[in-house]
């Protein structure tokens, strides 16, 4: 069922573009229920072109024309925004953030107080419907409006609800998770090349199998431990493979690197 509501976005860019455009292919909103507005009025046209939204030449007008407003703008530019458009905040507006780093006491401060907030931590596999979003919802908002925000994001993959103590754990893991997984294809490539393998199906061999293993975690609902031991036959190709990765510490790598992060959001945050 479509959602009733209309949707209004601050900022047009890619990460704005995708969740659009995610709802309407999903029948979750029609175009004509879709605004948006962007200092660079080349972003908003292109908004409307992909998700035949409108785009509004100003912020403001968004405002009035939507009651559920994403923020998708650069987090240096968010206080600054939403104070020039205080005035015309009521608190029928539900605001839902994507902005990183900025915590749900500065969106509500810089919205005097009267607006429902909801603070998402998306990811940028959004732009290809298979993203994984947290979110936490602010003092005035409802158990409704974190339904709302739920299937908007749910229309470009995976949300969850988090209390705003563990928004930056998730940027951490599922926010910048994506590099860690290119970087992780991009050496597999490597060592098909290694092997001999041609560089493009070397690397569309390497992401292949990680979509592949991600999948059957997900449908599966196994631990991976007990995917991975199912894999390896005792004295085989695999158990050797994985007696190298533990031996250069791939795994403690991985989680130094998720929890340096989160600490590092925790500090821009502050």
């Amino acid at each position: 069922m479509a959602l009733k509501q209309t949707i209004g976005f601050l900022g047009a860019g890619r990460m704005a573009t995708a969740l659009a455009g995610g709802m309407v292919k999903a029948k979750l909103i029609t175009p004509r229920a879709l605004f948006a507005a962007d200092v660079v009025a080349a972003a908003a046209k292109a908004f409307a072109k992909t998700t035949g939204g409108k785009a509004l030449r100003q912020n403001s007008d968004v405002l009035r024309e939507a009651k559920v407003i994403v923020i998708a703008v650069k987090p240096h530019q968010v206080e600054e925004l939403l104070g020039s458009l205080a005035v015309d905040v009521t608190s029928k507006h539900l605001f839902i953030s994507i902005a990183a780093g900025v915590t749900i006491a500065q969106l509500e401060a810089a919205l005097g107080g009267k607006a429902r907030v909801i603070r998402v931590m998306p990811n940028t596999p959004a732009l290809v419907g298979e993203g994984a979003a947290g979110f936490a919802r602010g003092s005035r908002a409802t158990a409704a409006d974190a339904k709302l925000a739920a299937r908007m994001l749910g229309a470009v993959g995976l949300a969850v609800e988090v209390p705003e103590r563990l928004i930056n754990a998730v940027t951490g893991l599922s926010g910048s998770g994506p590099a860690y997984g290119f970087q992780i294809i991009e050496a597999l490539s490597d060592g098909g090349v290694a092997a001999g393998l041609p560089r493009e199906l070397s690397t569309q061999l390497a992401a292949q199998t990680m979509l592949g293993a991600a999948k059957m975690v997900l449908e599966t609902g196994e631990h991976p431990g007990t995917l991975k031991d199912r894999v390896a036959s005792p004295g085989g190709t695999t158990i050797e493979g994985l007696h190298e990765m533990e031996a250069a510490g791939v795994r403690s790598a991985l989680i130094n690197a998720v929890r340096a992060a989160a600490d590092k959001a925790d500090a821009l945050g502050d």
